[in-house]
């Protein structure tokens, strides 16, 4: 992919200027990074092992758990090598398929968590018609829906962030390539019409942010309605994670790409990147683990057996 300009690599955002705090960055990355795989590899080895578990909301999470590792495993590991090597670089290539897969799998989470409010409206509102509404192959097909549509959102954002010429340099104010941060390498004019681009996409994220909330009024008004303590615990208990997961994602993602630019430095833009991209793959699986009494079953029989075999 060649947009006509001389830049041949860019140079990322480091994590601090002095070598010491360099290795202390990269080794903090390193447990994050490590944690991250642990709790989403458990979830998605623990949701395919138990066939109780084979049910649409669980498949949607394990879907979930997929993306969260691509996405954290897209940004964190160059980041974690140009700071053990000392080093900023990053090839013309490898920040366009770093972009890609970054926009491919953060949109495709966000549409994944929009299906999964509808999973859990339809499960509190419309029980009688879950199994009509979300069957195998209804959760199937939207599952396939969210990875195809963040598949070509990000085709779409890829081809125009990389087809205008870059006239402001090389270096990038993030320790990942992000569409904002190369926009702002480019031609003023080019800026200004491939703008359209990404005012679309802001739309369709805002739709779905209205979707989730419009699910989640309608599931606090069934809530209320429900007349047993403990079924208004575990309806609770299985919006709660989801509801956590989303506000986390929306609440960071806004803040990084709606604050002011009079608050705006590279310090703080770090800061609020490494909470949007590297935090909830992190704890998404802590949050839905903590609430969810049938993971926790399941990963300890699992857990029970794996010693079980060893011995």
């Amino acid at each position: 992919m060649s947009n006509g300009s001389s830049v041949t690599q860019f140079l990322l955002l480091p994590f601090a200027d002095t070598r010491e705090l360099q290795l202390l960055y990269f080794w903090l990355f390193l447990g994050i990074y490590l944690a991250a795989l642990l709790g989403n590899g458990l979830i998605v080895t623990t949701i395919a092992w138990d066939h109780h578990l084979h049910t649409p909301m669980y498949f949607l999470l394990l879907n979930l758990s997929l993306l969260d590792l691509g996405s954290i495993s897209t940004t964190l590991p160059k980041a974690m090598a140009n700071s053990l090597w000392d080093t900023r670089s990053i090839s013309y290539q490898g920040c366009a398929a770093q972009l890609f897969f970054f926009v491919f799998l953060m949109a495709g989470e966000y549409f994944l968590l929009t299906i999964m409010s509808y999973d859990r409206y339809v499960a509190i509102c419309k029980p009688l018609h879950y199994g009509t509404l979300l069957g195998s192959r209804a959760c199937v097909h939207m599952a396939a829906a969210a990875w195809a549509t963040g598949f070509l959102n990000a085709l779409l954002h890829t081809a125009n962030t990389f087809s205008q010429p870059l006239c402001q340099g090389n270096a990038l104010h993030q320790f990942f390539c992000e569409i904002p941060q190369i926009l702002k390498l480019s031609c003023s004019h080019s800026y200004l019409r491939k703008l359209g681009v990404l005012v679309g996409s802001v739309f369709v994220e805002f739709g779905c942010f209205v979707f989730i909330v419009l699910s989640y009024v309608l599931i606090f008004r069934a809530l209320l309605r429900i007349p047993s303590e403990q079924g208004w615990h575990k309806a609770f208990s299985t919006c709660l994670p989801h509801l956590a997961v989303v506000s986390l994602f929306n609440s960071t993602a806004m803040f990084a790409y709606l604050k002011p630019p009079s608050i705006s430095s590279p310090s703080l833009d770090l800061v609020v990147s490494v909470l949007y991209s590297v935090v909830p793959p992190a704890v998404n699986p802590l949050i839905y683990s903590m609430r969810n009494q049938e993971i926790k079953d399941a990963l300890r029989k699992l857990t029970q057996r794996t010693l079980f075999h060893q011995q």
